[in-house]
């Protein structure tokens, strides 16, 4: 049948696989597998064809040009943080200094937003970061688990391989053995025909030459 694949090695049962020149042999086959085997056809034809700018941000693409351009990193903003007054020439602009005030209320509110959080995290942190551990654990004890699982199933497979493959190799050594008995007889069998035909042969050779023995002695009398 196409696709049929035919197992002639027994690993577990098999002998002489460190013998000298057995790992070279079958590296030698490998490599004139692979020097005959040449696709010719792309076996990835059916999928569409990659893309790989899709998730690239104007700021992600920035800084690859940056890092391709081996340019230094720029330096952290804290402008945001400053409180400066109004220039020099702006001292008495109403405007400026609404600007400024501004600025200030936005950062006070984020400084409270800050201590906000932080009397957030100081009430519900400790409690928050345990639940947190706990789902992690959870999630390893699920993980070894599986982990477990899978490697009784491999052990089990190793097994059951390896039980059907010295069953096979006992059948195999028992079939050889009765080969080789059956060969021996068949021989034996044939080297008795053999003399026996020898034996026949000799024997109507001494009845032939009894025959014409008769024959003689009757013509004479």
């Amino acid at each position: 049948m196409a696709g049929e694949v035919v197992v002639d090695a027994l690993p577990y049962f098999d002998q002489g696989y460190d013998d000298p020149g057995v790992k070279e042999a079958a590296i030698a086959l490998v490599e004139e597998e692979t020097r005959r085997y040449r696709p010719t056809k792309n076996y990835l034809d059916y999928l569409p064809n990659a893309s790989y700018h899709t998730f690239e941000t104007e700021i992600m693409k920035g800084e690859m040009e940056r890092v391709q351009a081996r340019l230094p990193m720029d330096m952290m903003s804290m402008k945001r943080y400053e409180l400066p007054t109004p220039p020099a020439g702006k001292m008495t602009d109403v405007a400026a200094w609404q600007e400024c005030v501004d600025n200030s209320q936005a950062q006070l509110e984020h400084q409270s937003l800050r201590i906000l959080n932080l009397e957030l995290m100081s009430e519900y942190g400790a409690a928050s970061w345990r639940s947190y551990n706990s789902v992690l654990t959870n999630m390893i004890d699920q993980a070894q688990k599986h982990l477990q699982d899978l490697r009784k199933k491999i052990q089990e497979i190793n097994w059951q391989r390896k039980t059907e493959q010295t069953q096979a190799g006992e059948k195999l050594r028992d079939l050889e053995t009765s080969w080789v008995g059956l060969v021996s007889k068949n021989y034996e069998i044939e080297r008795a025909c053999a003399e026996i035909e020898k034996e026949i042969s000799e024997e109507e050779q001494k009845q032939a030459r009894r025959g014409r023995k008769r024959q003689h002695e009757s013509e004479e009398s």
